[in-house]
């Protein structure tokens, strides 16, 4: 999306959950040819201060920087809080270190709804008490008063802190989508795993939540709307002045764990099997976005379904069974 609407683009990446041949693909979409200079890739780590100048010299001029990187998945940080520490608050800090020395100054960052915790109020809206209740959630917030730190330390600073919700689906093309490394720790792939047989059964954290069917409820978000979400943040930072702009990326809408297996079992004509077992520490029963800040502020509203998402997440993993391995 970035690319369709003209930026060139420097990827920093360790590759250690994800594949170059997602990039190969990028190209592939954007109409790029293989030797363009429009998008470079840079295998690097986003601790390591000589590959992020690596990552900056790739181009003239720097203008703005989307950070994603870093680990999350809640259970896993419950059982490697060190490592979501090191790479989520380390990493962070040595991004903006190197980016005040090269004078850039315009950063949308990927936050998460795991800030608010157990929300007192669903839906959420950005003024809720930031009270996480797991490592990743407080290393989210930790990077995001960072930022608030840093934009209060000295003029000039454009920053976004984008609060995700359940970012889920593929590209319409089933061309690039979501390709975990090892057992997903999130549900949808999870999900279109199961139904396209890499995976005997998905188990369902708690039956017993207080919500209808007794599932938790989360607020889902097409990837295609998460960035149109990205490219509206970077348009709004670069056309105004110095900011500090905290904002949900979600649909307003909430669905239970077995309504996205229903859902996807229409979209796929495939069975999901599926197993209840035992709540998992760290998370909430409902989950769900008050979006109306980034309408406001950035004229972006999630725009595709659940059916959508389902129907988008199958087209990927029927086409790629085994991911980018194939």
């Amino acid at each position: 999306m970035l690319l369709e609407a003209g930026h060139d683009l420097v990827v920093l990446d360790d590759f250690s959950n994800s594949s170059p041949e997602s990039l190969r693909r990028v190209r592939e979409l954007a109409g790029l040819e293989s030797h363009s200079t429009r998008l470079q890739v840079v295998e690097g780590d986003i601790r390591s201060q000589s590959d992020l100048l690596t990552a900056f010299e790739a181009l003239p001029c720097i203008d703005a920087v989307i950070h994603f990187a870093g680990l999350k998945a809640v259970g896993e940080s419950v059982d490697e809080p060190l490592r979501y520490w090191d790479v989520n608050l380390s990493g962070s800090q040595c991004l903006l270190s190197v980016m005040q020395e090269q004078n850039c100054r315009t950063l949308a960052f990927s936050s998460s709804c795991t800030v608010y915790g157990l929300p007192e109020q669903v839906p959420v809206a950005e003024n809720a008490p930031i009270q996480p209740i797991n490592p990743y959630g407080f290393t989210k917030a930790a990077v995001e008063q960072m930022l608030e730190d840093l934009s209060g330390s000295e003029p000039g600073w454009r920053i976004a802190r984008l609060r995700y919700f359940n970012p889920v689906g593929a590209h319409p093309s089933g061309r690039i989508g979501e390709d975990p490394n090892g057992i997903p720790n999130n549900l949808f792939p999870f999900v279109s795993q199961v139904a396209v047989g890499r995976r005997q059964a998905l188990q369902v954290f708690g039956s017993d939540w207080p919500t209808a069917d007794g599932t938790g409820v989360r607020d889902y978000i097409h990837v295609m709307d998460l960035a149109e979400g990205h490219l509206a943040a970077i348009q709004h930072l670069m056309e105004q002045g110095p900011q500090l702009l905290t904002v949900n990326l979600g649909s307003g809408q909430g669905h239970s764990v077995l309504e996205v297996v229903q859902a996807f079992e229409k979209a796929s004509s495939r069975p999901v099997a599926y197993q209840l077992v035992e709540r998992r520490p760290g998370d909430a029963a409902i989950t769900v976005a008050d979006p109306s800040l980034a309408q406001q502020r950035l004229g972006w509203r999630t725009r595709r379904s659940l059916a959508e998402i389902c129907q988008d997440g199958w087209a990927w993993q029927s086409a790629n069974p085994e991911g980018y391995r194939n």
